[in-house]
């Protein structure tokens, strides 16, 4: 099964991706997919109990419920707004080690890179 992974040729497709986006004016935002199915988006508790089957998602902390993969489109798009607003890592290990992550209140770096350029 990796092979046939691999013979898929996904770093090619991001770089297609990645090319296609800055043609149009477009950013691409790498986020880690790691733990993202286990992790609350409600309180941020992440368990492999939160998930006890494919398909539906449990908190046991908070008592959360969900589709599983609503869960795991919602923490991925919050990483990518972290990651865009704050300049995090992305990874989500913040909300693991239970510090509270970066504001996601303030202005993405690209638009205030950019700003700061054309002034």
């Amino acid at each position: 099964m990796n092979k046939a992974i691999l013979d898929q040729g996904w770093f090619e497709f991001r770089r297609q991706l990645e090319y296609k986006l800055h043609w149009n004016g477009g950013i691409l935002i790498p986020v880690p997919a790691h733990y993202t199915s286990q992790t609350c988006p409600a309180c941020g508790h992440v368990a492999k109990e939160n998930r006890q089957t494919q398909a539906s998602f449990v908190c046991v902390d908070c008592g959360h419920e969900e589709n599983a993969d609503v869960v795991g489109a919602m923490n991925v798009l919050a990483r990518g707004h972290r990651v865009a607003a704050c300049g995090e890592d992305g990874s989500g290990l913040a909300r693991k080690r239970k510090t509270k992550p970066a504001s996601v209140k303030q202005e993405p770096t690209e638009v205030t890179m950019c700003e700061a350029t054309h002034v």
